[in-house]
């Protein structure tokens, strides 16, 4: 850490049920030189990785559709979100990761992925840096039905949507996740789809 306007740091685990709940108090130097204490919580559910899948000569995506409690408890009336295949690292490296994820999910097993950006998707409470990809898919890599992994209870559905249809669910509210709308975009300003 190399902010020399902040000093002081102590971290209190609040919970590590799921994942790990921190409170930070540290110090803070105000523009004025003052320094003054500040409180900070931190969820820290490890860094992860997701993936846009694209299909140029059919102008496909291939997106999931999940039951997301947090959306559920916070205006989501049904809580299913339509989103970008994602998962946690678990200690593996970011490619690696995207392409398991790839096929536990959607059932297409792909070797090419190309790393696009990374990036805070919450700074304001959560540690996490996702890596944001893109990767082309076609019929013969499909190999599974996909669905997520049997002992993570994800119920995974997968979708095959025209390109253009995606970007009009942006509009519509339809997809409303923002690594999804992210990549959709990269995809659009790039001409990938």
């Amino acid at each position: 850490m190399k902010n020399n306007k902040v000093r002081n740091i102590k971290r209190e685990i609040l919970s590590d049920n799921w994942y790990t709940l921190n409170k930070y108090t540290f110090e803070y130097q105000r523009p004025d030189g003052t320094w003054e204490t500040q409180n900070r919580e931190a969820y820290d559910r490890g860094n992860g990785a997701a993936i846009l899948l694209y299909n140029a000569d059919k102008g496909t995506v291939v997106l999931t559709k999940q039951f997301r409690m947090p959306t559920y408890v916070n205006g989501n009336d049904n809580g299913m979100m339509i989103e970008v295949c994602a998962g946690l690292l678990d200690g593996d490296n970011p490619a690696d990761c995207i392409r398991k994820e790839t096929e536990e999910e959607t059932g297409y097993k792909i070797n090419n992925v190309k790393k696009v950006m990374q990036t805070y998707m919450s700074p304001g409470s959560v540690t996490e840096i996702l890596h944001l990809f893109v990767g082309e898919y076609d019929d013969s890599m499909k190999v599974s039905e996909g669905g997520g992994a049997e002992d993570e209870t994800e119920n995974i559905e997968v979708l095959e949507y025209p390109f253009d249809k995606a970007m009009e669910m942006i509009a519509t509210g339809e997809i409303n996740d923002a690594k999804t709308i992210v990549l959709l975009h990269y995809a659009k300003l790039n001409g990938i789809v």
